[in-house]
């Protein structure tokens, strides 16, 4: 079975050429089976060669397809390998892939679109499982640009808005920025160690570096810009909530579940380097800590039930960082996997709110939807409580192992909990924040709208809610890829910080209650103070992280694309042809056909040649 692994990336492949060669002449029924089923193949035979490998008990597998290219020593293949974190990523990738996949037949149904959206994800799926299952950062760089290509043909789908083509090329921009230094670290590396298979490599800058090392820190920073833009961190986050411009299955796939956790995997999977440059794996961890927080406070102020998820994303990612910068490399993927349960949960919920609603996006339009949409309710409930970590939720275990992570780190370990700590509390305010406003108290509109959740929607849905709930429960092989032993090591600390760990959650859940449940406290007052006020205007902008990008490098590039508008570099080619023609004129009046012209000519010209000659 572990020899099929090559037909992972295959069926979704297949269906993207079969979609779009199709040109969309299929019927909806057939591009639905095509574009869920190539992806619920896949997760078929992902789970059959996990089961294969788990009772092989084999630490990792390798399967060469095929040479990719010859360079001399440099022969990068179609190489696929198999260990316990790239099982955990294809089966995330292709389980909740698949479910989102089956959500979004009902969702897009009416779309007019239908089949190039699904050519468009079964393409996503394709290059993410190419990412995660390289065995050279060759390989996974093609998949990473294959998915920020995807990325951006999916957050401007609906084209014909200009807001959300202009989403589109936030993102593609932005992100670049992160990907070019990424192709300048795998440069690097390459240059210094002579190959980039990615356990040769490992091993290589194991054996030639010493933790450090001036290359060693180079080259870990230079991935890190690359993880950064991926994931949405600080200070390349700002994409994210602008990319919600699509449509939710999306928000689902590629901008919860899967492709911003492609950072992460980056880290994690060449976690070697980074623990040879300490001082880059503890900004990882920094980054993290002021991603999550700047987040978790920019999340309480929005009214858009998307950019509120999209603000919680970067923020648990921010978790993510955390955990890898502390070295709790197994406790990060653990979270990974969680979130990508309780967030896929949450954002197909918001989908079918959205739906149900006429494609209401602001809370403050809704409320009292808790009987209306009980399938959205339940969804929203459980993925909220997994969210805020609510005890014995799958968010609870992964959440409370990067913490404990970060206060087992000697140094700034207790600074480094006790903001994950606060971010944890401002999580249990944002999240119930929106379960209270959209499904408690009083209708505000869409008071007889049905519920639109048919069982390919509903179904999903019921899914997510057993796995966020449950999902802590699932034990993930990574411990021999790591290698530390750190997944069975057992903090031991005292109750107290246990305690603390589960209270701040379940106060910050009270505080959204006290304001926006019960309304024994107003927010209205409170924004009436002044400081409150400048501070929520402060928060809901991003922190003016936009208006400065658009000070520092949008308004000055605008400005000298309009200064350059006639072009100076092609006015100096057009230079170039000006006098090439005034040239051809000149030779061409002296084919003026006298044959004692042209004698006289060659006799001045031989004159010349020989008068040079002798003087040279």
């Amino acid at each position: 079975m572990l020899d099929l692994i090559w037909l992972l990336p295959t069926f979704p492949l297949l269906g993207f050429l079969i979609l779009v060669l199709s040109s969309g002449q299929l019927s909806k029924k057939v591009v639905a089976l095509v574009g869920a089923g190539s992806i619920g193949l896949s997760f078929l035979v992902a789970a059959l060669i996990a089961v294969e490998f788990l009772n092989s008990g084999a630490e990792f597998y390798s399967m060469t397809a095929w040479t990719w290219m010859s360079v001399g020593q440099f022969t990068p293949g179609f190489t696929f390998y198999l260990d316990g974190l790239s099982l955990v990523m294809m089966l995330i990738i292709t389980g909740v892939g698949f479910l989102i996949h089956l959500y979004s037949t009902g969702f897009m149904i009416d779309d007019p679109s239908y089949s190039r959206f699904f050519s468009y994800m079964n393409l996503f799926v394709a290059s993410m499982l190419m990412l995660v299952l390289a065995d050279n950062l060759v390989l996974l760089y093609l998949g990473w640009e294959g998915v920020g290509l995807c990325s951006y043909l999916l957050i401007g789908f609906w084209y014909d808005n200009p807001a959300n083509g202009a989403a589109a090329r936030k993102a593609f921009v932005v992100t670049r920025v992160g990907d070019t230094s990424m192709a300048l670290g795998l440069f690097l590396l390459f240059a210094q160690l002579g190959t980039l298979n990615i356990q040769d490599l490992m091993g290589a800058a194991e054996a030639n570096w010493t933790s450090g090392s001036g290359v060693a820190v180079a080259a870990a920073l230079l991935l890190l810009g690359g993880a950064v833009g991926k994931s949405a961190q600080l200070p390349l986050q700002t994409w994210l909530p602008d990319a919600m411009a699509g449509p939710t299955p999306i928000s689902a796939l590629i901008h919860a579940a899967t492709m911003v956790t492609a950072g992460v995997y980056l880290i994690a999977r060449t976690h070697i380097l980074f623990e040879l440059a300490p001082t880059v794996q503890l900004l990882v961890a920094w980054i993290g800590l002021a991603t999550l927080l700047m987040a978790g406070f920019t999340a309480m102020t929005q009214h858009d039930i998307k950019r509120i998820l999209a603000y919680s994303t970067i923020s648990q990612i921010g978790y993510m960082f955390l955990g890898l910068g502390v070295g709790a490399w197994s406790a990060s993927v653990f979270h990974l996997m969680t979130h990508a349960f309780f967030k896929a949960l949450l954002f197909l919920g918001a989908g079918t709110v959205i739906l149900s609603l006429h494609h209401e996006h602001d809370i403050f339009k809704m409320g009292g939807k808790r009987k209306q949409l009980p399938v959205a309710f339940y969804s929203f409930l459980i993925g909220s409580l997994a969210l805020a970590a609510f005890p014995f939720t799958s968010g609870f275990f992964s959440k409370d192992e990067i913490l404990l992570g970060a206060l087992a780190l000697e140094g700034p370990g207790t600074w480094l909990w006790l903001g994950g700590v606060v971010g944890a509390f401002f999580t249990g305010i944002y999240s119930f924040r929106l379960v209270f406003v959209v499904f408690f108290g009083e209708s505000q509109a869409h008071h007889d709208d049905k519920e639109v959740a048919g069982w390919n929607m509903a179904g999903p849905l019921f899914i997510l809610m057993v796995l966020s709930l449950l999902g802590g429960f699932i034990h993930i092989p990574v411990e021999s890829v790591f290698n530390h032993g750190e997944a069975h090591e057992e903090h031991h600390v005292s109750g107290l910080i246990h305690g603390i760990m589960i209270a701040v959650p379940l106060l910050g859940i009270l505080v959204a209650y006290l304001f926006y449940g019960g309304r024994q406290l107003s927010a209205d007052k409170l924004m009436a103070n002044p400081l409150a006020a400048a501070l929520h205007k402060f928060w809901f902008s991003h922190w003016g992280m936009d208006a400065l990008y658009n000070t520092l490098f949008v308004r000055p590039f605008v400005y000298l694309a309009k200064l350059n508008r006639l072009d100076i570099i092609d006015q100096c080619y057009g230079l170039v042809v000006t006098l090439s023609r005034a040239g051809h004129g000149l030779l061409a009046k002296l084919q003026n056909g006298m044959l004692g012209w042209y004698a006289a000519s060659l006799i001045f010209g031989l004159v010349l040649l020989m008068t040079l000659g002798v003087l040279l």
